[in-house]
């Protein structure tokens, strides 16, 4: 199947730069980025796309923990971002214009991903820019706001586990009903690998249906790190989305086999992974290998991911949907840590509404 199939607007006559936008903009990350960000509706629209870059009508995006924590690490990440600038990085839209080595996308075409960091021009804006290795073409049957919701979190965890399990292997997933872990154990049962995933009582059922073979719940367990040594050295791979108990990275080779590698994908705090980085085996470190996640945008892992949700096979658990306005309620949420599942915003116009404003019905 092709990454980008023949889209039903390729005939649609070119649309001019668009001139100015909606957007939420922050300049300043003080006491929060979201106590900071401002509707603007006549705000700076991306550049033109030069090279591989994609102009995109934004439809909807998804919040993850990195919209808000990068931007607040300081002045330096603010300046490295560029301000004023729209928070965002997941996206699902329709493709405006493509520059000249992106030329085989077609202007109206629906395409989903994200970004690899925070930018000037994220996607709680109308218009963003991308590049093609950022991006793939939603699949029929794949509603926007699915699309939007997997850039980030469905590739991270595809990336947390392609390349390090074999089918029949068996996984611990720490933190299996957070924004990445619902996506890790889909993906993982989809490598024909045996979890286990650690979550809350609350959050156990949806462990369950999203297929994890067993649940540990973490709030009866009165040392959560002694309950898996107990079990013996059974695991092939760790995820860890949370970085509690702390000591739980220390203490893995009594429940991680020897060649297995400890994936560190989220963390409370930047101190668990430095500390577990540079406290040596020798004084009481890990004795296995160790790896801090850096996720990699990539065409060919959204073009997958894609594809199972179209078979049904990846579904995405959808914690809440706000509107364009709400934007900061999004974020509230986001930070309060409840949320079970994803956080949607509906940025642009829907998906009907956009065709038949290129004159196209639906």
């Amino acid at each position: 199947m092709s990454q980008f199939p023949a889209s039903p607007t390729n005939n649609l006559p070119a649309q001019p730069h668009p001139e100015a936008m909606k957007a939420w903009l922050y300049s300043s990350t003080s006491g929060g980025l979201e106590k900071n960000l401002k509707l603007n509706t006549t705000a700076r629209v991306p550049p033109v796309p030069q090279g591989s870059q994609v102009l995109i009508h934004v439809l909807s995006t998804s919040l993850n923990p990195a919209d808000y924590k990068v931007p607040e690490l300081g002045l330096a990440a603010r300046m490295y971002i560029g301000t004023p600038a729209s928070p965002g990085m997941d996206f699902c839209g329709r493709v405006v214009k493509a520059g000249p080595l992106a030329q085989h996308l077609q202007e109206g075409q629906l395409v989903f991903g994200a970004v690899a960091h925070p930018l000037k021009f994220g996607s709680l804006a109308e218009y963003m820019i991308v590049t093609v290795e950022q991006l793939a073409t939603v699949p029929d049957g794949v509603d926007v706001d699915s699309a939007a919701a997997v850039g980030i979190a469905g590739q991270t965890a595809f990336q947390s586990l392609e390349g390090y399990v074999e089918t029949g292997e068996k996984v611990l997933i720490n933190g299996g009903s957070g924004g990445c872990g619902i996506f890790a154990i889909q993906i993982a049962k989809q490598m024909g690998c045996h979890v286990t995933a650690v979550c809350s009582t609350r959050n156990m059922e949806l462990c369950l249906r999203l297929g994890a073979d067993e649940v540990i719940d973490y709030t009866v367990e009165k040392d959560l790190t002694e309950t898996l040594a107990s079990r013996g050295t059974i695991f092939d791979h760790i995820l860890d989305h949370v970085g509690t108990p702390g000591n739980m990275y220390y203490q893995c080779h009594r429940f991680l086999k020897e060649g297995g590698v400890f994936i560190q994908v989220g963390s409370s705090t930047i101190s668990t992974q430095a500390g577990r980085l540079a406290w040596p085996a020798f004084l009481g470190g890990g004795r296995r290998k160790y790896k801090v996640l850096m996720y990699k945008p990539c065409s060919r892992h959204l073009l997958q991911l894609g594809e199972w949700m179209q078979e049904g096979a990846l579904t995405v658990q959808k914690d809440s949907v706000f509107e364009f306005d709400e934007a900061v309620k999004a974020f509230e949420k986001l930070r309060s840590g409840r949320a079970r599942g994803k956080i949607i915003v509906h940025v642009g116009k829907d998906e009907r509404n956009h065709l038949e404003s290129f004159g196209i019905g639906m």
